[in-house]
């Protein structure tokens, strides 16, 4: 060995659900969580990939609710396109968490509760916080990084995008490198598995898009792209395999839903991403039987980014949620600007050094220009 190269430290173990997973291995395991009352086993279906270099470790998780399963299937395909042998750091992938909830196309589990209010759980508490604190023991507690996958709640639909703590630099910079349509700086929810990774310190991202129970396309699409891009970002997988945002990624800075003002017939006038001004009609609330109906206006400029995908509303059901988004100047803006500024302080330190600091260069050559000749002598 040369005098100057020194041996690589040992690999910390990494063991999950008491399984040791050693490097450049592909393991799919089964975490133990309770039984059902047949006396059927039930367990947390992991799968684990980690490289042969170190790096990060990221866990993915989806099905926290139950019937939102569309990041299972962005977890399933980013699974598919990884190579352990390339992979530097691991992943941890948990693509249904809510087991239960999962099984019977719900929401909850079987005692009504929410997953996503339990964390960090007890071993000792309620099934939900039993699940919530199983989830960190054996996954959370490995990471250093996480996304979690969830879509809109039942009879509505998300534009994709990712709520995060922005004000975190690194979360920031994944987001960006995420790229999804709008990313939201939304308020942490106590008891969430995001308001936990954050009291971890734990960068994270929350994706949203679609609707429960199904698989959308394009909303699986960007999870896949973004997700890689993500890892890319963590230099966890090479650049290449990641494909190049298309988009400009819009930033909300505050959102609100609208609410029916009366029940009847919903009837949109518009569809998730569009952008509306104020004063737009975005949709109408109509009587199915005298034909009377009702507008419903945008009260600010913003974007369309979740919408109830039930054609029957109550007065006081959230129809619509909208975004107002960022302001962002061209490039071309921001050059213009910068050259400006460039060219007023270069005038100024001109001024000065002439010792003429009241006037303008352009209005001193005029002065001089009019100034009277001389009498002849």
């Amino acid at each position: 060995m040369a005098s100057g190269s020194s041996k690589r430290p040992p690999a910390k173990p990494l063991r999950v659900g008491g399984a040791l997973v050693k490097r450049g291995q592909r393991r799919r395991l089964e975490i133990p969580v309770a039984r059902l009352p047949t006396g059927t086993a039930l367990s947390l279906p992991v799968t684990v990939l980690r490289g042969r270099e170190p790096g990060p470790t990221v866990w993915l998780s989806a099905a926290v609710h139950g019937d939102e399963i569309n990041g299972t299937e962005i977890i399933r395909q980013v699974v598919r396109q990884l190579n352990v042998r390339t992979l530097r750091g691991a992943l941890i992938c948990a693509p249904i968490v809510n087991v239960y909830g999962f099984i019977e196309r719900s929401r909850y589990l079987p005692d009504r509760r929410d997953l996503n209010r339990y964390f960090p759980g007890s071993a000792t508490g309620s099934l939900a916080s039993r699940l919530a604190h199983l989830f960190l023991q054996e996954i959370v507690a490995h990471c250093s990084h996480g996304i979690d996958f969830h879509t809109g709640a039942l009879h509505r639909s998300n534009l994709p995008h990712i709520r995060a703590d922005l004000a975190n630099a690194e979360v920031r910079r994944l987001a960006e490198a995420f790229a999804p349509p709008l990313v939201f700086d939304s308020p942490r929810i106590k008891g969430s598995l995001r308001a936990e990774a954050y009291r971890r310190k734990i960068p994270i991202l929350l994706f949203e898009g679609g609707q429960p129970l199904e698989f959308a396309d394009d909303v699986v699409k960007v999870g896949v792209e973004g997700t890689l891009r993500f890892l890319a970002a963590l230099d966890m997988i090479e650049p290449q395999v990641a494909t190049r945002a298309k988009r400009r990624t819009m930033e909300a800075i505050a959102a609100r839903w609208l609410r029916a003002g009366r029940s009847g017939i919903l009837h949109p006038e518009t569809s998730l991403g569009e952008r509306v001004t104020k004063g737009q009609i975005l949709a109408w609330i109509s009587d199915p039987f005298s034909g009377r109906r009702r507008s419903m206006k945008a009260p600010f400029d913003g974007v369309v980014f979740a919408q109830a995908v039930t054609p029957l509303v109550y007065q006081g059901d959230a129809v619509l949620r909208l975004a107002r988004v960022a302001r962002r100047r061209s490039v071309k803006a921001k050059k213009t600007a910068r050259k400006k500024k460039v060219a007023k302080k270069a005038v100024k330190t001109g001024a000065k050094r002439a010792g003429t600091t009241s006037k303008p260069v352009a209005a001193r050559k005029k002065a001089v220009r009019k100034k009277p000749s001389s009498p002849p002598s």
